[in-house]
């Protein structure tokens, strides 16, 4: 076991995936030289060149599509955003074309295609920088969507999405980068469509993802010490969501609170609901609660950009208010 930063964890996973199949590259803003805005490529331009470690200019819909374009050709093109937030400026290329041409072109061209950067509320970045867009991508066709929130499932996921032949949207979280965990010396890979269990429980399931898996296992902390027992599913998967795993946790305890980051209309709890109202909802003993950001711009006030966000404490209260 070695003790890793997720930045490093990413790393390794791309350099891993680099050295084993020579057609996978990486292209993006200061990937190269700079080694990435978040050191994720830090020192691979020095292995692999700017041929496999290509810098772009400030272009995001000219680089995705040359992206699209080499892996309908047979390479493995990994993305790096910058910013999520900045991938606005290539949405036609990612769902009219990498979402859609291996359909459209009746099956003759795969796009494997990996698309990864951080996205998130940060601190102070400002509401442009502070964009949340799963859910502008969920509605796509063809995408898989993966959202890492620990250094393990964020190596073992990257490595998946690279081998994987669809295009895998893959969010990181822009204040998760410096979390530290022991990972295995062994290589290992995890699968981009199930939901982990992080905490089983009774009385409640407890559905998260990305860096709200934290404020949830603080609430939990709180939680367990008063005697009640949460089951903490992440979901890992955002699409196609494992409504599986969610079930069979509900069959169990019966009620469900959904935590999340994204914006509360039209958000990934709001597919979740749905879809548990479609499937699950004689499993349920309570209506859904849904903890979820207010639908505003992110402020850049430090004190009004926190409360735009769901706490521990509100965590706390939902679950409380839930089973007393």
């Amino acid at each position: 076991m070695a003790e890793t930063f997720m930045f490093d964890a990413l790393r390794e996973a791309t350099d891993e995936e680099m050295a084993k199949d020579d057609s996978v590259f990486v292209l993006g803003e200061d990937v190269g030289h700079y080694g990435g805005s978040y050191k994720v490529t830090k020192d691979l331009h020095a292995k692999y060149g700017d041929l496999r470690i290509l810098d772009t200019p400030i272009a995001e819909n000219s680089f995705m599509g040359m992206a699209i374009g080499s892996a309908i050709t047979g390479l493995r093109p990994i993305v790096e955003g910058m910013n999520m937030s900045f991938l606005l400026l290539a949405f036609n290329q990612i769902s009219n074309n990498a979402g859609m041409l291996r359909y459209t072109s009746g099956g003759n061209f795969r796009i494997p295609i990996v698309i990864r950067g951080p996205g998130g509320v940060g601190r102070q970045l400002g509401a442009e920088h502070s964009q949340r867009l799963e859910a502008y991508f969920q509605a796509i066709p063809g995408l898989k969507i993966v959202a890492c929130s620990t250094p393990y499932n964020a190596k073992g996921l990257l490595k998946s999405a690279i081998k994987d032949s669809n295009p895998v949207i893959f969010f990181e979280h822009v204040l998760l980068y410096n979390l530290k965990e022991n990972l295995p010396l062994d290589e290992y890979y995890l699968p981009l469509d199930k939901a982990e269990l992080v905490r089983e429980g009774s009385q409640i399931t407890i559905v998260t993802y990305s860096r709200m898996r934290h404020h949830v296992m603080k609430a939990v902390e709180r939680l367990v010490e008063e005697g009640y027992d949460p089951e903490v599913l992440d979901l890992i998967s955002l699409k196609p969501l494992d409504i599986k795993s969610i079930g069979q946790s509900l069959e169990k305890t019966h009620k469900l609170i959904i935590v999340e980051e994204c914006m509360k209309t039209g958000g990934i709890a709001a597919e979740i609901i749905a879809q548990v109202n479609d499937f699950y909802f004689d499993a349920l003993d309570a209506p859904v609660i849904r903890l979820s950001s207010q639908d505003i711009p992110t402020p850049y006030n430090g004190t009004l950009e926190n409360a735009t966000v769901i706490s521990p404490q509100q965590i706390i209260d939902s679950v409380r208010t839930m089973i007393d």
